[in-house]
């Protein structure tokens, strides 16, 4: 999922408008996130056919949950949140960023002529 979260956060930086960096995550998670979500449910929906009642009831409950997560709260609350919010949503105060580590996860860095900085040995 970190992967996926860097290629919106890569669209961001090239597009500078997060409306078009919104519409590309939800381009190259959308199918990922559904995916997931659909194996997820039909795996907590077989608890259904279980014999306890208590097996069968946390599996609907889970099946639910996991439909909400996935096709309600990700697929359309956030996106609409962060349409809303604007420039404001990719805001990383100062103070944090230098705490954060940049991971380059898919080597732009490297595409780019850029070589990642070393590490710096410990005594």
């Amino acid at each position: 999922m970190f992967i996926r979260i860097e290629k919106c956060r890569a669209s961001r930086k090239k597009a500078k408008n997060p409306v078009q960096a919104i519409h590309a995550g939800l381009k190259h998670n959308g199918p990922v996130v559904t995916a997931a979500g659909l194996i997820m449910i039909f795996v907590f929906a077989g608890f259904i056919f279980a014999g306890e009642a208590t097996i069968k009831s946390m599996g609907l409950a889970m099946a639910f949950g996991v439909l909400f997560d996935a096709f309600i709260v990700r697929m359309t609350i956030i996106p609409s949140v962060m349409k809303l919010m604007g420039h404001a949503a990719w805001y990383l105060p100062k103070r944090l960023d230098k705490i954060i580590p940049n991971v380059d996860i898919e080597g732009h860095k490297l595409t780019q002529g850029k070589m990642p900085e070393k590490p710096k040995e410990q005594n």
